[in-house]
């Protein structure tokens, strides 16, 4: 940023140097190099960063006063990147100077609500105090309003976060997730949230190949590989594990993963009679994807409610 002459208040502003030095591009390059798929997902979050790129310009040149309204709604099915996106989000208000810490704070509606009279106010506002200065996420946010139960605390909770949105969004910014249809009748039933969130973000199933190229990801972080055979067997298992119930995206590609792998484990105590180099210990066979009950029908989870559904 330069002054057009000493003494004037008109200044002059290079978007492209301040870009570079905020660090807004790691966090952009990380979001494009760790996520696969959420291409709208993507797009969406570089327009935020440009509209705050430009904010930030336009105060530092007196033009603008007001903070933004940053809260925001992510809506999608379950394993699709919401918490992931959530963090990336906090680390790019960070740099930008819209949160003094960056940290992310993620919470469910039993972090928050109370089981007795008293007990609400003060959880809510614990909450509200670790957040303070980052993001606060709340997953599956339109838990917290039960209008059908008369005894519930959830509608408390709702007018303190509210209030905290209204008057303190120079210092915390709220991000409420959920299933999109969910999260739309919630807010109908609570217009106050609607009206404080600007930014709707929608979060898309993967496809069946991402979550192909997802899986491989996955087991290189743990220096991990699928032989020829595995992968093509993975890939069955993708197609046929997408149309039964629970299907949670990444969530459970990622349990899936881990089974293999105790699979395997065993498989290599059982079988092997001699020594072993690191490529049998790191690679994933097909009978250890293909030992999955999801081939002959069933489940490849003991409790899938439990497991996944409700995560």
């Amino acid at each position: 940023m330069t002054d057009d002459a000493p003494g004037d208040t008109l200044k002059t502003i290079d978007l492209a140097a301040e870009y570079e030095a905020s660090g807004v591009r790691e966090v952009l390059e990380e979001l494009e190099r760790d996520l696969i798929g959420l291409a709208p997902v993507k797009q969406r979050i570089r327009e935020t960063a440009a509209l705050l790129m430009v904010d930030k310009a336009r105060r530092d040149m007196g033009l603008s006063s007001e903070t933004p309204t940053l809260h925001m709604s992510f809506t999608g099915n379950p394993g699709t990147g919401k918490t992931t996106v959530a963090n990336m989000m906090a680390g790019l208000l960070y740099r930008l100077g819209y949160v003094r810490k960056g940290h992310l704070v993620t919470v469910t509606r039993d972090d928050l609500v109370g089981q007795y009279i008293g007990h609400t106010a003060p959880k809510t506002k614990e909450v509200l105090k670790k957040a303070m200065g980052g993001v606060l996420f709340i997953d599956e946010a339109y838990y917290l309003y039960k209008p059908d139960n008369e005894r519930d605390y959830g509608q408390e909770a709702i007018e303190i976060l509210l209030q905290v949105m209204e008057n303190n969004r120079d210092d915390l910014v709220v991000i409420m997730a959920g299933y999109a249809d969910k999260m739309d009748q919630f807010f109908s039933a609570n217009p106050g949230f609607r009206s404080r969130i600007a930014h709707h973000i929608d979060f898309p199933d993967y496809t069946d190949q991402e979550l192909l190229q997802m899986s491989k990801q996955m087991l290189a972080t743990q220096n991990y590989e699928l032989d020829p055979a595995a992968e093509k067997a993975m890939a069955e298992y993708i197609a046929l594990r997408r149309e039964q119930p629970h299907f949670a995206n990444a969530r459970s590609i990622r349990n899936a993963l881990d089974r293999a792998r105790l699979r395997q484990a065993n498989r290599l105590f059982t079988e092997s009679s001699g020594p072993l180099d690191g490529k049998a210990l790191s690679t994933i066979g097909e009978s250890d994807i293909r030992a999955s009950r999801v081939f002959s029908g069933g489940l490849d989870v003991d409790h899938p409610v439990q497991k996944e559904a409700a995560e």
